[in-house]
């Protein structure tokens, strides 16, 4: 009983070959493509809108030779959004709770804005490690702390998607557990826990654009500090 429940995290095979990949590359197929006119639909004004928007938030704090990372930070953006988002339907396998997915996003991106600010202005990248005003004793402990926490932040940002992610499909998978066991014998409190149930999907509805959100907004605040 209880391993079925991690079952949904298990990913799908066809033939003894992955599908993961697959269900990464099919949330691309439903963005739909510019065609001759500016506004074609209210599909493609509401996605050229939300774009638009998230590129302003993403881009704000950064100077110019940030906004170089713009599509990237972007298109990643809308990536992890349509996975999560897709994701909550019935029946679908979502590959950002897996952690090796979600640790291959985040660690090329964050040495990517370590080697920006290694290679632009060495001196300001490594004034990080030791703030200003240390006591003379107190400075190997914190540059060792100092370098812990800058290695750790890849982890922190795959763990922190993948564990929230997860938690919110098994608390959804439980809850209706519950609801279809309690409908034969106590129906009025199955129609509580259905309720409750939807208003747990509202909230990881929620979750995983905050999550998304959350993931690029923290790779673009790294960049600002390297740039």
């Amino acid at each position: 009983m209880n391993l079925s429940f991690f079952d949904q995290f298990t990913s799908p095979c066809l033939l003894g070959v992955p599908l993961i990949l697959l269900s990464m590359l099919f949330p691309a197929l439903l963005i739909p493509s510019p065609g001759s006119r500016w506004i074609t639909n209210r599909l493609s004004t509401l996605q050229s809108w939300c774009i638009d928007l998230i590129t302003k938030q993403l881009m704000t704090p950064l100077n110019k030779d940030g906004h170089k990372w713009a599509l990237i930070l972007t298109s990643l953006m809308i990536l992890l959004l349509s996975i999560n988002l897709l994701g909550l339907l019935p029946y679908t396998f979502t590959p950002t709770t897996q952690l090796s997915m979600n640790m291959a996003l985040a660690f090329p991106l964050w040495l990517a804005t370590l080697l920006t600010g290694l290679r632009n202005q060495p001196s300001a990248s490594l004034g990080h490690l030791l703030p200003e005003g240390t006591p003379t004793p107190l400075i190997p402990a914190l540059i060792l702390i100092e370098t812990t926490s800058l290695l750790i932040r890849p982890l922190a940002l795959g763990v922190r998607l993948t564990a929230n992610l997860t938690a919110g499909h098994l608390l959804i998978q439980l809850i209706s557990t519950a609801s279809t066991a309690l409908l034969s014998i106590m129906p009025a409190i199955s129609i509580l826990t259905t309720t409750i149930l939807l208003l747990l999907t509202i909230l990881e509805i929620a979750v995983a654009m905050i999550q998304a959100y959350v993931f690029v907004l923290l790779l673009s605040l790294y960049l600002q500090e390297n740039i």
